[in-house]
């Protein structure tokens, strides 16, 4: 058993930051982490880090923008810490060597973003991720942090009280990918999970193939409640051949989208008269899709985006990975020809339930970044607030641990707040785990938190041991069958039927079958069974227990999209297209109640620390 006192699983932007933060509290700090971590998804992030660092511009604009781009869906404490935070993370990092983009008199280049009322997102030209993650990573070689990098982290170990608010997390169990071992790993003080996004629930996404949302998915089988999934992000430009991204700092420094009759739809058709193409993220990619859908459209699939009016000299200097990005995907020259770009998913604004410090319901385990929902972001992320929301609550959440005092959170977990219980929801088909034998329960896992009888299990090493025990049984299980199902074709079921049923538009009887379609791949996946025997490097079986995973995030946003009938942010529905201030001023809770989703609300904190944040028309 390997034994630190803080552990962080994931080795992105969040997880580094976390782990440089806990090593800063005097703690023995580890990172384990599926992929090394310059590998991470972070590196994909191309736009930029809003902070308020010039003058004529200050944090309450920055969190009031934000509050307004979440459709006043955020939580006031903690949008105001990633607004104060954020500038003095951001000098943190150009202290670090970070190699900021900058203006001729030396400062530190800021350029506007969707939705920001100020030229506020600093950038390192189009790879800002990219450097992000190779300046903290050495940082973490600097400090001698240890990274168990290629060990794919399948379960947590927490101990097996009825209440999940009683329960405590001593760990994690891993798989080593080089080896095939299945080992414990215990936390004296602390587990953070750091492991990023969803995308994988769609089939076409910017997202990384390891996106899988293996900590959301682990941290909501283990009682820790999810918040408000129904809010997925659909970044309005990818390309359509592979849905890489295409940075909004093409439309920030002055791109523009055209539809098939040279139209700039943005303006020509009022979707956003004053922002334009820099309107927020959902408002752009609906307004792409209605263009596509109403005929206008290039091949009835996407529109253009256009940067061949900014010259070569600024693009070059500022954008030039687009350019190798439209050529090796599209083969557009996008000095020459405007590059084909469509909406993809992007971007998961719920997650893990957190307080402002990443703590969640059960004692010991933490959060932070797209894995997390403080709720900074609400229903619609503002572009360039990902960036900053990884390095402010990483930090935090490493802080906290590791044992130091940040205060108390004003942010409630789980149903201590003021709730509201679900009052029935007309599904199509039950949701959540699998009734079954014993035998089929160790392909689902929906037994992982469940005692083997007598008093509940509080021992820490004991809980990692048996923790430990269950997923080598598990994937003994699953490595012993030689016919079944594929995980490929249950993925692929699921990624085609979340794509065309919970998508950017949204209606009830698509989201019905959606439902239907889970349901009918959970079943599925109790016949599934790994087709490569190795026991090194078997991506067969991590890819196999990661579509475990995704069955349930695709479940778990679906159901919020059902439940929400209203229009929010990024949340459209064709039966609803009002938002309901009177009605939906409150997150979406689920909580996994030995495998029956059950579904709750909690209400919004609209109280700054100055200021209440009332709600307004949000237009652009």
């Amino acid at each position: 058993m390997h034994e630190h006192d803080v552990l962080v699983i994931g080795g992105g932007g969040a997880g580094l930051r976390a782990a440089i933060a806990a090593h800063e509290e005097g703690a023995d700090v580890a990172i384990v982490t599926k992929l090394h971590p310059v590998r991470s998804h972070t590196g994909a992030a191309e736009g930029g880090i809003n902070a308020a660092i010039r003058e004529g511009d200050d944090w309450e604009l920055h969190a009031y923008d934000t509050m307004k781009g979440s459709d006043y869906l955020g939580d006031a404490p903690a949008i105001e810490t990633l607004a104060q935070d954020s500038p003095e993370e951001t000098v943190q990092l150009e202290h670090w060597g970070m190699p900021f983009s900058r203006e001729d008199d030396g400062r530190v280049s800021q350029r506007p973003f969707g939705g920001l009322s100020f030229p506020r997102t600093t950038y390192a030209g189009a790879e800002t991720g990219h450097h992000l993650l190779h300046v903290m990573y050495e940082q973490v070689v600097k400090r001698g942090i240890q990274v168990y990098d290629e060990w794919y982290v399948s379960n947590l170990a927490v101990t097996d009280h009825d209440d999940a608010e009683d329960r405590e997390c001593h760990g994690v169990v891993a798989y080593d990918i080089k080896t095939g071992a299945v080992e414990g790993f215990k936390a004296r003080n602390g587990v953070i999970l750091a492991t990023g996004g969803t995308g994988q629930v769609y089939d076409h996404t910017t997202n990384a193939v390891a996106n899988t949302g293996d900590g959301a998915a682990m941290a909501y089988r283990a009682g820790v409640p999810l918040e408000d999934m129904e809010f997925v992000q659909f970044h309005p430009t990818t390309l359509p051949s592979t849905g890489v991204l295409i940075s909004e700092g093409v439309r920030g420094e002055g791109g523009i989208l055209y539809n098939s009759e040279g139209e700039r739809f943005m303006f020509e058709y009022g979707y956003a008269n004053n922002a334009g193409e820099l309107a927020s993220r959902d408002v752009v990619s609906r307004a792409e899709l209605t263009e596509v859908n109403a005929g206008r459209g290039v091949e009835d699939e996407y529109v253009y985006l256009d940067m061949r009016h900014l010259g070569e000299e600024r693009i070059t200097d500022r954008l030039e990975n687009i350019l190798h990005l439209a050529r090796d995907f599209e083969g557009v020259d996008a000095l020459e020809e405007p590059m084909p770009v469509k909406p993809g998913q992007h971007y998961e604004m719920g997650g893990i339930e957190t307080d402002e410090n990443g703590e969640t319901l059960i004692d010991g385990l933490y959060a932070a970044g797209e894995c997390a929902c403080v709720s900074v972001h609400g229903s619609n992320r503002l572009g360039g607030n990902a960036l900053p929301e990884l390095i402010v609550f990483g930090a935090r959440a490493g802080r906290h641990a590791a044992g130091a005092d940040l205060g108390e959170a004003e942010i409630t977990k789980g149903k201590t707040a003021e709730i509201e219980e679900e009052d029935g929801l007309d599904t199509p088909v039950e949701p959540g785990a699998v009734p079954s034998g014993d035998d089929e329960a160790v392909a689902d896992g929906s037994d992982d938190v469940a005692a083997d009888g007598g008093a509940a299990v509080v021992d820490p090493d004991e809980t990692v041991r048996r923790a430990v025990e269950r997923e080598r049984t598990r994937i003994e299980e699953l490595m012993q069958k030689d016919e079944g199902i594929k995980h490929s074709d249950l993925r692929a079921d699921l990624q085609q039927s979340m794509t065309e049923n919970v998508n950017v538009f949204r209606n009830e009887d698509g989201l019905k079958q959606a439902l239907e379609d889970i349901r009918e791949v959970r079943e599925a996946y109790q016949d599934v069974y790994v087709n490569d025997p190795s026991r090194t490097f078997n991506t067969d079986l991590i890819h196999t227990i990661e579509t475990r995973n995704l069955i349930d995030l695709a479940e778990a946003i679906t159901l919020g999209a059902l439940a929400r009938d209203e229009f929010r942010g990024a949340h459209w529905r064709q039966e609803h297209q009002e938002r309901k201030d009177d009605e939906w001023l409150k997150h979406t809770m689920l909580s996994w109640n030995d495998g029956t989703p059950e579904l709750w609300y909690k209400p919004v904190i609209l109280e700054g620390e100055d200021k209440t944040y009332e709600p307004k028309e949000r237009s652009y």
